[in-house]
């Protein structure tokens, strides 16, 4: 490797909002503050909420319903 050229690898902490630390090495100095961390996502504790979005289509096809009608009488009239 090249002399020089690669940023210094110190000791970091991480701290999360949750209450959670974890030590590592990083490129930056120093504690660094997270809102979230593996210890408290959803994702990886198992504990995510399914969003209900069966709302969210319908009222996105009301919202564009003129330019949908439109594309679609548009098409009908090539064919």
């Amino acid at each position: 490797m090249k002399e020089g050229i690669h940023p210094e690898y110190n000791d970091a902490r991480f701290e999360c909002a949750c209450g959670n630390v974890i030590e590592t090495r990083s490129t930056v100095k120093g504690t660094i503050k997270v809102d979230i961390c593996s210890a408290c996502h959803p994702f990886f504790t198992g504990r995510e909420k399914l969003v209900d979005s069966a709302g969210r289509v319908e009222r996105f096809y009301r919202k564009y319903k003129d330019v949908y009608d439109k594309d679609e009488a548009a098409k009908k009239k090539k064919k």
